[in-house]
C-alpha cells in the first residue's frame, strides 16, 4: 500500500478536481491548526469527521473529537461504536443509546452532532439492532441520527458466509429482514423513511462482493467472534466504481452489478428531496485502503471517489427532476 500524499497535496487534489464541496476528516489535535489553515487557504471546509470507539474506554476521546469537529466547523461526527465493550462482552442496546445521548447533548451545545454508523464489526452489524436503539433514543425526546454506509448491507446480499454473522441468514429466509433495495420495505428504505439518515458514506460494493484476497488481518483477534468460519482474508466491502485496469484488482468487474448499491443512493436522495422529515446533511465518498476494503489493489481510490461523486451529483439532478415532475 503506497503512502498517501502530504496534507497540502491532499487539500489541493480535493479542491482542484472540482468534485467535492468539503473534506470529511477528524485530525489529531496536534494537526488541528494545520487543518484550519489549509481549509481557509483552499476555501475547503471540513464539514464532517469520524472515529471508532470502544465503550468503557473511549468516551473521553469521543467528547474530544466532537470538540475538534466543532473547532473545524464540522456539522457531523460519524460515531463507530465497536461491537465489544472494553470488558470483552457485546455492548448492549442501552449502552449504545446512552453513549449516543451523551454525545448528542455535547454535540448539540457545540454545533457538531453525532451520527451512529451502520458498519461491520460494530454494534450495528446486526441490522435489527438499529431500530431498537432508535426507540431507546427517541423515547428520551432526542432525534436519532445514523450514518448510512449501505455497502455494509449490500455486500451481504446472497453472501452465505456474511449472512451467518449474527444469524441474519435465518431472518432473511423468514422474510423478517429484507436486504434487497429493489424490494419494498427493505432495511435501508426503513431507515431512510424513518428520518434517521443524517449522513451517508458512499463506498460502492455489490451483492456477494468478492472477498479481498489481496489482504489479510494480522490475527483472528481482529475479527468479530460471531464470524464463522473465521480466517484472515479481508471480508470484502468495496468494489471499484470505475473499471480497473489489467492487474489492478483481483476479480472481474461488471458495472451492472453496482445497481443495488446505486438504488439505495437513489432512495436516499429522492426521500431527501421530497420530504421535510429528511435530516440528511452530507454525503461523503469513502473508498479506503484497509484490509476489508481495497488494501493490496492498485486501482486509484481517488479516481474512484471522484467518479462516484460525479455520479452522485447526477443522481441529485435526477431526484430534482423527479420532484418537479410530481408537482
Amino acid at each position: 500500500m503506497s503512502c498517501p500524499p502530504d496534507l497540502i497535496t491532499q487539500f489541493r487534489m480535493v479542491k482542484d478536481c472540482g468534485a467535492f464541496d468539503y473534506l470529511d476528516k477528524t485530525p489529531p489535535r496536534a494537526q488541528l491548526d494545520e487543518y484550519v489553515r489549509l481549509s481557509e487557504r483552499f476555501d475547503l471546509p471540513v464539514l464532517a469527521g469520524g472515529w471508532w470507539y470502544t465503550l468503557g474506554r473511549d468516551e473521553g476521546l469521543l467528547f474530544d473529537n466532537l470538540r475538534i469537529g466543532a473547532e473545524l466547523g464540522s456539522l457531523v461526527h460519524n460515531v463507530q461504536i465497536m461491537m465489544d465493550h472494553a470488558d470483552g462482552r457485546l455492548v448492549t442496546d442501552q449502552e449504545v443509546a446512552d453513549a449516543y445521548l451523551r454525545a448528542y447533548d455535547l454535540g448539540a451545545s457545540l454545533g457538531c452532532l453525532p451520527a451512529l454508523e451502520v458498519h461491520i464489526n460494530m454494534w450495528s452489524e446486526d441490522f435489527r439492532r438499529v431500530a431498537k436503539v432508535a426507540t431507546l433514543v427517541e423515547s428520551r425526546g432526542i432525534p436519532f441520527r445514523v450514518t448510512l454506509d449501505h455497502s455494509h448491507v449490500i455486500f451481504k446480499i446472497d453472501n452465505n458466509r456474511e449472512l451467518s454473522v449474527f444469524g441474519l441468514d435465518a431472518a432473511v429466509a423468514a422474510g423478517d429482514l429484507v436486504l434487497d433495495p429493489f424490494t419494498p420495505g427493505n432495511i435501508c428504505e426503513q431507515w431512510i423513511r424513518a428520518g434517521w439518515v443524517a449522513h451517508c458514506h458512499a463506498r460502492a460494493t455489490i451483492p456477494n462482493n468478492p472477498r479481498n484476497v489481496l489482504a489479510h488481518h494480522p490475527s483472528l483477534d481482529s475479527l468479530p467472534s460471531s464470524l464463522h468460519p473465521r480466517d484472515l482474508v479481508g471480508r470484502g466491502v468495496q468494489y471499484p466504481f470505475i473499471e480497473p485496469g489489467d492487474g489492478q484488482w483481483h476479480s472481474g468487474w461488471d458495472e451492472r452489478a453496482l445497481e443495488p448499491w446505486k438504488e439505495v443512493m437513489r432512495l436516499l436522495l429522492q426521500f431527501h428531496r421530497s420530504s421535510v422529515a429528511s435530516p440528511l446533511q452530507l454525503v461523503s465518498t469513502e473508498f479506503i485502503p484497509f484490509t476489508d476494503y481495497g488494501q493490496g489493489a492498485c486501482y486509484s481510490l481517488f479516481d474512484n471517489s471522484v467518479a462516484c461523486a460525479h455520479w452522485i451529483r447526477s443522481a441529485v439532478a435526477d431526484a430534482d427532476a423527479d420532484e418537479l415532475a410530481e408537482v
